[in-house]
């Protein structure tokens, strides 16, 4: 095993000495500057490591550090203290309680368009302004809406980036904080951080329609992606100085006839990316063979029937949902390999889950649950499930490895299913309670964790936040509690009788 050393004892003999053989006590007190997902990764590397990683006092810790609100009591006598830790976590995960701690905002402007969720930040589009609200301000009630109004029109994408991908980095204080990236119809891009625009790109004629969904380029070179109304897909140089981003144009890519709707970096080669127009006609590019001339980089092309919806890229496979259907493509070839969803009659919204090869397609009415490794075989199989019970189209989907969120305009009630089986956990309406009305619905959520904020459509800008972390009360619990009050005795007697 790797990690051993050699000494020698009083008789000059060499002892051979490894990590093995510190006593598990010893190993155990070392993870307390491990996180869980080093404690996780530990638990996989040896026998002997896993057998420390299971001990009670880390889990204890773990469980103090993420609830410390919350105690191990409510759990059966004798459950492992890991398990319990598990159970609690993936149940906050999957927003199976009843009592989150709820924060509600509301604005006499217009509604809210797009929506991002930050570590201690909402972030907001209305129209031509960016609203940043603080969380810890916001749910204590102290008035914390930032407004930035540099874009002189409607705001037409916003990405949030690590400031560690975007090579901005100053100081190691600073490597947990986000770059905020917005596109306009006023033909710029701004990139902003702390509050405030450091940097704005030029070019485009016409409106900016999309910004990439990741950063392209290595450490040393990092450029951002756009694509246009006026058909072209441009990079930036987003290690260019100035605050105007002078010489930011690293090159324009000529070749699409209609407006830039989706743009997307490719899952096994970072260098490529993938566009997609109105038409839905799909080029792929290589960065590496870019220039500010004319030249076009375009590696690859296909199409796909219907308006497209969206576009997402995992290893080699590109998958594209327009029309009805998602469409897997084979990046290096640019062939259709299979059909990875069906959603009649139109599709508005999917989603996809590599580590689980599920796909979450969002129809009229319903979600509908693929596992893509069925299609992938060759058989025409169905959904593994139909998540019922919206109304109206659903815009709105999440997925991550506990559980589906899902929503629409014409529906003010947003619903979580579980990520395995599509089965039913929790609802709850997306508007704040006070305002509440069956001609809300959900215009655009953001969901991180066990966090999520939706915004709603009608007339003016409102939003309502839910944080699991700290909740206590489960859905079977407070089903149970309804149950038993309904039946108690005091409440009904079947000897009453009408006199």
């Amino acid at each position: 095993m790797s990690g051993s050393s050699a000494s020698k004892n009083d008789n000059g003999s060499t002892i051979s000495t490894s990590i093995t053989d510190l006593d598990v006590d010893s190993l155990v007190q070392c993870t307390n500057y491990l996180s869980i997902q080093d404690i996780s990764n530990m638990a996989m590397s040896c026998k002997f490591f896993r057998n420390a990683s299971f001990s009670d006092s880390i889990w204890h810790r773990l469980f103090r550090e993420e609830w410390p609100e919350h105690t191990l009591g409510r759990y059966s006598p004798g459950t492992p203290v890991r398990d319990a830790y598990l159970v609690r976590r993936s149940a906050v995960r999957k927003f199976s309680f009843v009592d989150p701690l709820v924060a509600d905002f509301s604005s006499n402007s217009r509604p809210f368009n797009h929506v991002l969720l930050g570590k201690n930040d909402i972030i907001l589009s209305q129209g031509s302004v960016v609203h940043l609200l603080k969380i810890d301000d916001f749910v204590n009630g102290k008035k914390c809406l930032v407004s930035l109004r540099e874009h002189k029109a409607r705001i037409t994408c916003m990405r949030l980036f690590p400031i560690t991908e975007v090579s901005l980095i100053r100081s190691e204080a600073q490597c947990d904080e986000n770059i905020l990236l917005t596109s306009s119809s006023d033909h710029s891009i701004r990139v902003w951080w702390k509050g405030s625009c450091f940097r704005c790109f030029r070019g485009h004629n016409g409106p900016v329609s999309a910004l990439s969904d990741k950063i392209l380029g290595d450490e040393g070179s990092k450029v951002l992606a756009s694509g246009g109304e006026d058909g072209t897909v441009r990079l930036w140089s987003l290690s260019s100085s100035g605050k105007r981003g002078q010489h930011a144009l690293n090159a324009t890519l000529h070749g699409h006839e209609k407006p830039i709707k989706l743009i997307s970096v490719s899952g096994h080669k970072t260098s490529l990316l993938v566009s997609v127009a109105t038409d839905s006609k799909i080029r792929v590019w290589d960065s590496t063979q870019a220039s500010a001339s004319r030249a076009s980089s375009c590696v690859g092309m296909a199409s796909v029937a219907g308006t497209p919806v969206g576009i997402k890229c995992f290893e080699s496979m590109l998958y594209v949902a327009a029309g009805y259907s998602v469409q897997a493509i084979d990046s290096r070839t640019m062939k259709k390999a299979f059909t990875a969803a069906v959603c009649h009659p139109e599709l508005y919204s999917f989603e996809i889950l590599p580590s689980r090869s599920l796909i979450c397609t969002g129809g009229k009415n319903k979600a509908l649950l693929w596992d893509v490794r069925k299609s992938q075989d060759g058989f025409k199989s169905g959904p593994i499930a139909e998540m019922e019970g919206h109304n109206g189209p659903v815009t709105q989907v999440y997925m991550d490895p506990y559980k589906i969120v899902t929503g629409g305009p014409d529906d003010f009630f947003i619903k979580i299913w579980d990520v395995e089986t599509g089965v039913f956990i929790n609802s709850f309406i997306c508007c704040p309670s006070e305002v509440s009305s069956s001609r809300m619905g959900c215009n655009a959520m953001a969901v991180d964790g066990c966090r999520i904020v939706t915004v709603c459509s009608g007339e003016n800008g409102l939003l309502s936040y839910r944080d699991f972390t700290n909740a206590s009360c489960s859905i079977s619990s407070y089903n149970d509690a309804v149950s038993s009050k309904f039946w108690n005795k005091s409440s009904y007697n079947d000897s009453d009788s009408d006199t």
